[in-house]
C-alpha cells in the first residue's frame, strides 16, 4: 500500500511545479470517485476528513475504506489528511487512527468560532508539529481567518467559521506574520486566508482582485518561497454543476466559487494544495436528484450511486488535469513511514 505524507507529496509537488487537489470524503463512494479519477489520470491523491466526516462515517469505518482504497491502488500515493483539527487531542486521535497528515486550525479557539490570538495560534500549533513529527506524520497551519472580503463575515461548514466581521486587512494573512509563525512552529505546509471560504456561497459576483486576493499569495510566497501553501474553501462551484441541481428540484440560489483559472495562477506562487468538498458534494446530490425525478419505480440505491459516483469522477478528473497532477503518482517513490519518522527525529 502507499499510503505517503503530506510534506513528501507537497516536496513533489513544488519540485514539478504542480498543486495536488484535497479532496474531502465522507464515504465509500466518494473514495471511489477520487481513486477511479486518480488511477485514470496517473494522479496522487489527498483524501481528507473534516471533524463532521469522522463524526458521521465514525474514524474506524474511514480509515478501513482509505486503507481499501490504498489496498486495491497500491500504485497510487495516498496521503490521509486531517481537516481543521480544532485542538492538540483531536489531532492526536487522527495520528493514533493512522493518518499520515493533520491540520491543526489554531486560527480558532476549539469552539469553532472564536478568533484566537496569535500567540494561541503558535502554541497549539508547534505543539502538535512537535508531537506528529516524532510518528512521521506531516502538520498543516492555518494563519489568518477565512472569510468573505465582500462582507467581513467567515461562512460555516461543519461548524466551523468565526462569528463576527473582520475588516480587509484582518481577513488576509501577513506575509510578515506567516514568515515569522512557519518560523516559529515548522510546519509542513501553511493555510492561507485571501478570501476564499468553505461552503457553495463564496461570492455574490465572479471573483477580482477585489474579493479575490491571489495578490497575497504572491506576496508571501516573496517572503517564503520555500513554504507550501495551501488554498482552503477553493471549490468552483461550476455553472453546470449548478443547473444539474436546480434542474431536478434543488433551490440553489446563483453563487460563484474560484474559477480554476485564478488557482492556476497561484499554482507558480507557491499554493500546492487545493481544498474541494462543494463541488463534490453537488455532483453527487445533483445526479441522486436526477435519478429520482427519471426513474421513480427506483428503489436499488445502486441504480443512482452509480451515476452519482460517476459524475464525481468527472470532477476529480477535471481538477487533477487541471492543476498539473496528472501523470505524477507514478513518478513518486513512496518513503516508508517508519523511515520519515526517524528522520523526523534526527532532525528535531
Amino acid at each position: 500500500m502507499a499510503l505517503i505524507t503530506l510534506r513528501q507529496l507537497l516536496d513533489h509537488a513544488a519540485e514539478n511545479n504542480y498543486a495536488l487537489p484535497a479532496f474531502n470524503v465522507n464515504n465509500l463512494e466518494y473514495i471511489q470517485a477520487v481513486m477511479r479519477a486518480a488511477d485514470a489520470t496517473d494522479s496522487p491523491v489527498i483524501l481528507q476528513a473534516s471533524r463532521g466526516a469522522r463524526a458521521y462515517a465514525g474514524d474506524a469505518f474511514l480509515r478501513h475504506l482509505i486503507l481499501g482504497a490504498a489496498e486495491e491502488y497500491p500504485h497510487i500515493p495516498v496521503c490521509l489528511h486531517l481537516d481543521h483539527g480544532d485542538q492538540p487531542s483531536t489531532c492526536i486521535s487522527a495520528i493514533t487512527n493512522g493518518f499520515t497528515s493533520v491540520m491543526m486550525d489554531g486560527s480558532l479557539l476549539a469552539d469553532g468560532k472564536t478568533i484566537a490570538s496569535y500567540d494561541y495560534n503558535v502554541g497549539v500549533t508547534a505543539e502538535v508539529v512537535k508531537i506528529a513529527h516524532a510518528a512521521g506524520v506531516s502538520v498543516e497551519g492555518e494563519l489568518g481567518c477565512l472569510g468573505n472580503l465582500e462582507t467581513g463575515a467567515g461562512e460555516k461548514e461543519d461548524g466551523h467559521g468565526f462569528e463576527g466581521k473582520l475588516s480587509r486587512e484582518e481577513l488576509l494573512t501577513d506575509p510578515e506574520q506567516a514568515f515569522d509563525f512557519v518560523e516559529k512552529t515548522g510546519v509542513d505546509a501553511l493555510a492561507v486566508a485571501i478570501g476564499t471560504s468553505h461552503g457553495a456561497y463564496k461570492f455574490t459576483r465572479a471573483p477580482d482582485g477585489e474579493i479575490l486576493s491571489i495578490e497575497t499569495i504572491a506576496k508571501i510566497n516573496k517572503r517564503l518561497p520555500n513554504t507550501h501553501m495551501v488554498m482552503h474553501g477553493s471549490s468552483t462551484v461550476p455553472q453546470d454543476l449548478q443547473d444539474l441541481f436546480n434542474e431536478f428540484g434543488g433551490r440553489m440560489k446563483q453563487t460563484w466559487g474560484v474559477p480554476v483559472a485564478e488557482i492556476q495562477k497561484a499554482i507558480p506562487l507557491g499554493v500546492r494544495k487545493v481544498n474541494i468538498d462543494t463541488d463534490l458534494r453537488l455532483a453527487f446530490t445533483g445526479e441522486i436528484r436526477k435519478h429520482h425525478l427519471q426513474h421513480p419505480d427506483n428503489f436499488d440505491p445502486r441504480n443512482y450511486l452509480k451515476p452519482a459516483t460517476a459524475r464525481m469522477v468527472e470532477v476529480c478528473k477535471e481538477r487533477f488535469i487541471a492543476f498539473n497532477a496528472a501523470g505524477q503518482a507514478s513518478k513518486i517513490r513512496v518513503t516508508r513511514l517508519p523511515d520519515m519518522a526517524r528522520a523526523y527525529s534526527k532532525a528535531a
